[in-house]
């Protein structure tokens, strides 16, 4: 009986020690487990891609239709991901010195190589590209449909009708946009005497437009695609035989400061995949043209075109 009890004592204490090594290791199991789902857990709040660096960026644009539109749908996207970004109007001489001179981070309105060869010879060695937003930018003397005998700029030579109905003046935009230098090269160019370029503004020229087509009159303006206004007016650019204004015409680059890379790696990112196209553009334009406000407008295609939006932002940590 003795030997019973010993015998069932002893195999009590097998089982229970048994039993306690399997609790022991269940613990570490759901231990390890635990551990193992706090990594996961933390893996899945690590943003993976392009850090973002310093996040407060400067974008200095001229109030160009497509500058506009284009610099604020930018500005958007990469608030989208975590920067503050301050978009301020300028002129185009102090938009390119402020990118050389590193006081802004970059500007998405610099028309290559025609229309802005003066600022990219003075500052070419100070700013980088970092991309083609728009490789088909045009930009000619235009007119409406309407005008059937102007096809071509040569058309204006010793034309004394149509320069007298016009007071031989071609309505222009801000002074210091190279459209407006290449329109007076084109006038001294193809021997356009007595016509001179008038300077204002791109909403006194594009007003100026309006209202003579209205009335069905002659009108002659320097103008460029993208812009809105040839989706609701009919217009034609006129033939340059001589390509004053660039034969196939511009591409529309963004231009970033020296460093801006490294500084914010993200950001450039995002300029470096960030593409456009005019059936993109023009309902941007078209919209802030109407009234509305042109942060309001790219904020609508940011909710709108979230496949888009990745594609610029791919490869971009975000917060």
């Amino acid at each position: 009986m003795f030997k019973n009890f010993r015998f069932k004592s002893l195999a009590f204490a097998l089982v229970l020690m048994l039993t306690l090594v399997l609790a022991a290791c269940g613990n570490d199991d759901e231990g390890d487990t635990s551990a193992n789902d706090d990594t996961d857990d933390g893996n899945d709040n690590v943003a993976e891609g392009a850090d973002l660096g310093e996040t407060d960026l400067t974008l200095p644009y001229v109030a160009w239709a497509g500058a506009e539109a284009r610099s604020f749908l930018l500005a958007e996207v990469l608030e989208e991901v975590g920067y503050t970004v301050d978009v301020t109007q300028v002129e185009a001489g102090p938009m390119w010195s402020s990118v050389a001179d590193g006081s802004s981070d970059f500007t998405a309105s610099a028309w290559l190589p025609t229309t802005h060869k003066s600022y990219w010879e003075k500052y070419e060695e100070d700013v980088v590209v970092a991309t083609t937003a728009n490789d088909k930018a045009p930009l000619a003397l235009t007119v409406p449909e309407y005008m059937e005998d102007i096809n071509s700029i040569e058309d204006l030579k010793g034309n004394e009708e149509l320069g007298e109905e016009v007071d031989w003046t071609i309505v222009g935009i801000d002074p210091g946009a190279g459209i407006m230098e290449s329109t007076q090269e084109a006038i001294d160019h193809y021997e356009l005497e007595n016509w001179e370029l008038q300077e204002s503004s791109e909403a006194a020229m594009i007003s100026e437009l309006q209202k003579k087509m209205d009335n069905e009159e002659p009108i002659l303006v320097p103008l460029w695609k993208p812009h809105w206004s040839f989706a609701e007016m009919d217009l034609k650019m006129l033939e340059d035989p001589d390509e004053i204004y660039g034969g196939d015409g511009d591409h529309i680059d963004i231009i970033a400061r020296d460093g801006l890379e490294e500084d914010s790696p993200a950001a450039f990112k995002i300029l470096e995949q960030f593409t456009e196209d005019y059936d993109q553009l023009d309902p941007l334009m078209g919209a802030i043209h109407d009234g509305e406000k042109p942060e309001d407008v790219a904020k609508q295609f940011v909710e709108d075109n979230p496949d888009v939006v990745d594609e610029w932002t791919d490869g971009v940590a975000k917060e």
